[in-house]
């Protein structure tokens, strides 16, 4: 914090019209401001150690960041506790005789330790789109976007580091940067307080020195860690308690994913921003889907664009999201985004004035600058930019023309100020990048169609540009913000360029590889005919007994395909509606069933589910066989034959792409279900696997192959489009809102209640800080550097990281895991049975409890006057 002061008729004024040629008032932030470290005091900044550092934390920030956005598509800025990792871990070091690190030095390693988020979301929202659409997901093309968007979303932000950063300082507030600039500050050792501005020594002698919360972000880190380790790993308790209403509020229901990564995602984005998301969740869970179920369910044919024969009677709440809702998601976040990009249409004509400004004023400014004014020369900058490019052009795992390298420029540049200019308004964690890459993905599209470009090989260079792009803006936007913590803090702006370029360089390489094990954990090798345990509609197992009388009159079951266990087995399809009516009236509990076809064994108990996954007599394209491939993970084991690949695609545009292993006659022995986004969730031998929902790339490959096919279901998307006009007319914003249309309820729930959580600790800090005069920046500046924040960024890593853990040991670990699963089906009340909706909440209540009085200061308490330590 700083002893800026102006009146609120200039800041009101500044802000409303900051890009008004006629209007250019004095800056009265910038004309007060000083940094920590002053511009003629020099301390060692771009050293090893710490870029070594920041670049090791940016890679598992940047995979456990990776894991998240698979889940559900959300990412949360890493700066802050890489900033009070590399505090503590240089305390350390010190204390073992070592050299420490100044303050400079720390900004250092979070600026390198930021750039893997970045990177990971902008991977993890396109690249497992490849898949759906047909492609494989080849390590090459996934490190290529990983390493020329992350590159090229730094060198664009160059330029616009003045414009931005500087010129608008104290009117665009970098939230989580300022909070990062206020943790280093307050982690400063004895050599940078030495030689800190008279200023801000003033400063820190009236703050009186608040403690580093170093302590609290490791026990959020553990609590995360063995929370999740106890749910997922242990099967300690149910992950996702849910309760599905009946009549007459049919195919009504909520439900909550009670995981501590997402709490913390709640909790540091805040009130607003969560309860916007999840009333999206609760549109579609509590309004959409049950409408849908209400108006459809008396239909006796497949409502469009259903494809086969389901029906909306017989659908489960998920299945309606997946047939219907979600194509209205993915209009509300294409219309989200594009408002948005019409609101910050100003801002991109002034970042250009301004790139082009510094460009041709680079070589004068750059001499006798103050160091802290010191960028990477626009010749490195430019160069760097036409050898990306060039680069893009060149590598043809891309498949990328040269309009596709043009509408990358053009599309980069823009959406990289764009993205710049938002996180300094909400911060980089509420960044709309999603709607960013949803609109590029759109326009690139519609310029391909106009152009005639609509076979599946231009799907590739469709996702290449919107991949690419969306790494560039994520990557611009945390650029900027680290940015913004080094010019509060008195940085060297070109050391901080290198250290980023670095990071983003480091973490690119190693995330590739980090997405490609993830998806093999979760990837099911599929026979022609499968067997699954007996669910009901919302997941849970399920124990159906047929009458006698039913039971004797269902055919024989006698296809050639048997279960593991022998016997004899009677053949019950429940799929048309007049089926599962008469059917339902000889035996009431088949209401719980969905669609599908199961067996019946002697007693009259339904204990499988019969899955067909391709014909019998199925013969692949000789001429389109890919590698040869074994399978991986866990069913290695029992078949070490080596196969071909073959990628099944429909000309007609109807189905999704299938990937087959065939032998050398091309006859298929397994449909290869990817862990990221497939539907088998069990094994052959019925082991459950987790997928990743992976939300996101899921909308990016709808809209590809739905504007390239001419089979988008534009009725769904416009109505999608149309809820975004609503809100936005209604005072909303709508992006966030989209978001949550589009997520399951489940996964912005936990993000709500930790945003409730932070209403309530931010109302506390105001009757705290009452009789203080603090100002509504100020009092946000307080919330943002707040113990619950650093408890909530831990919760976040060690859950993630839980996750990746258990993805990543998920063959090895097979029989224990096995036979825990067995056990608490068994015997764990909280695991499974009646009550494990309501028991399973009882962790979660106490993982929610913790965070409150945490920020509340009532636990892991900092001691007054500990702060020089």
């Amino acid at each position: 914090m700083s002893n800026e002061s102006i009146t609120p008729e200039e800041a009101a004024r500044a802000i409303e019209y900051p890009d008004k040629v006629s209007f250019k008032p004095d800056n009265p932030f910038l004309a007060n401001f000083r940094p920590y470290i002053p511009p003629e005091a020099h301390l060692r900044e771009l050293t090893l150690l710490p870029l070594i550092m920041g670049t090791l934390l940016g890679m598992v920030f940047g995979a456990s960041s990776l894991y998240l956005v698979l889940k559900v598509g959300l990412t949360v800025s890493a700066s802050i506790p890489v900033a009070v990792i590399s505090i503590t871990l240089f305390r350390l070091l010190s204390k073992f005789g070592l050299r420490g690190a100044n303050i400079l030095e720390n900004n250092i390693v979070q600026t390198a330790g930021s750039a893997g988020e970045s990177i990971a979301f902008g991977l993890g929202v396109t690249m497992p789109a490849i898949m759906i659409l047909g492609f494989d997901l080849e390590i090459t093309r996934v490190m290529l976007v990983a390493i020329l968007g992350g590159l090229l979303g730094i060198l664009m932000m160059i330029p616009l580091r003045r414009a931005l950063i500087v010129a608008q300082h104290g009117y665009l507030k970098y939230p989580e940067g300022t909070a990062c600039a206020e943790v280093l500050k307050a982690g400063a050792d004895e050599e940078s307080k030495a030689n800190a501005s008279p200023e801000a020594k003033a400063e820190l002698e009236k703050l009186g020195g608040p403690a580093i919360g170093a302590k609290t972000i490791f026990a959020g880190f553990g609590i995360g860690f063995l929370y999740q380790l106890a749910m997922a790993a242990f099967k300690g308790w149910k992950d996702t308690p849910e309760k599905i209403f009946g009549k007459p509020f049919e195919a009504g229901s909520i439900s909550t994913e009670i995981s501590p990564t997402l709490l913390g995602v709640g909790y540091i984005i805040g009130p607003r921003i969560a309860s916007i998301m999840c009333a999206g969740g609760v549109l579609s869970y509590l309004v959409l889907i049950p409408m849908i179920k209400y108006f459809g369910g008396g239909l006796a044919d497949p409502l469009a664009p259903v494809r086969g024969d389901d029906l909306i009677s017989g659908m489960a709440p998920d299945d309606i999201r997946n047939a219907y809702v979600l194509y209205i998601g993915a209009g509300a976040v294409a219309a989200g985004g594009i408002i948005s990009l019409g609101r910050s249409l100003p801002t991109i004509w002034h970042g250009l004035k301004a790139g082009l400004q510094d460009l041709r004023g680079s070589k004068a400014q750059a001499e006798g600058a103050p160091r802290t004014e010191q960028d990477l020369s626009m010749k490195w900058v430019i160069g760097g930019i036409v050898l990306l490019v060039i680069a893009i052009v060149a590598f043809r795992t891309l498949q990328m023309n040269l309009l596709g390298a043009i509408l990358i420029v053009i599309f980069g540049f823009l959406f990289v100020t764009v993205s710049s200019r938002l996180t300094g308004e909400i911060g980089s964690s509420s960044n709309p990048i999603s709607g960013m890459t949803v609109a590029t993905l759109l326009l690139t599209c519609l310029i391909f169609l106009v152009v005639g470009w609509t076979s599946p090989l231009y799907y590739v260079t469709a996702l290449s540009v919107g991949a690419i792009v969306c790494i560039a803006a994520s990557n611009g936007g945390t650029t900027s913000q680290d940015l913004k913590t080094g010019f509060l803090v008195g940085s060297t702006p070109k050391y901080q360029q290198i250290a980023i370029l670095a990071g983003a360089l480091a973490s690119a390489l190693v995330l590739g590889p980090i997405l490609l094990k993830l998806n093999d954990a979760g990837t099911v090798y599929a026979p022609r005919t499968t067997f699954e345990p007996v669910t009901s509609k919302d997941g849970n197992d399920i124990a159906v007994q047929l009458p006698p009388t039913l039971v004797t009159a269902l055919p024989a079951y006698t296809d050639e395909d048997k279960p593991k266990t022998p016997g004899d087995y009677r053949d019950l399809k429940i799929s048309k509606k007049e089926d599962r009516e008469a059917l339902e009236k000889q035996a009431p509990e088949l209401k719980d069933l969905g669609d599908g076809e199961y067996l019946v064994d002697a007693s009259g108990k339904v204990v499988r589910k019969v899955r067909h996954n391709f014909p019998k007599d199925l013969r692949a394209d000789m001429s389109q066989l890919g590698k040869e491939e074994k399978l991986t993970g866990p069913q290695a084991a029992q078949d070490g034959n080596t196969y071909r690949t073959w990628i099944k695609t429909d000309p007609t545009g109807e189905h999704d792409a299938e990937r087959y292993l065939v032998d050398a006659q091309g006859v298929p022995h397994y449909l290869v279900d990817p862990g990221i986004n497939g539907s088998h969730k069990y094994r052959p031998d019925e082991t459950k696997i987790n997928k990743f929902s992976a939300p996101k790339a899921t909308l990016m490959s709808y809209i590809i192959k739905g504007v390239l096919s001419h089979k988008l279901p534009w009725g769904l998307v416009l109505l999608g489009v149309m809820i975004a006009i609503v809100l936005e007319m209604s005072g909303i914003p709508s992006l966030a809102f989209a978001v949550g249309v589009y997520l399951p309820l489940a996964s912005s729930s936990p993000i709500f209640i930790g945003g409730m959580i932070r209403l309530a600790v931010d109302r506390y800090l105001r009757r705290k800080h009452a009789g203080k005069n603090l100002s509504e920046e100020q009092l946000t500046a307080e919330g943002d550097k707040s113990p619950g924040v650093l408890l909530a960024s831990g919760y976040i890593a060690g859950g993630a990281l839980a996750g990746i853990v258990i993805a990543f040991m998920a063959g090895a670990l097979k029989p224990m895991t096995d036979a825990i699963t067995d056990w608490s089906k068994a015997h764990n009340p909280f695991f499974n049975g009646p009550n494990s909706n309501l028991l399973s909440l009882i962790p979660f209540v106490l993982l929610v409890v913790v965070l409150y009085l945490v920020g509340r200061d009532v636990l892991l308490k900092a001691r007054s006057g500990n702060a020089n330590r």
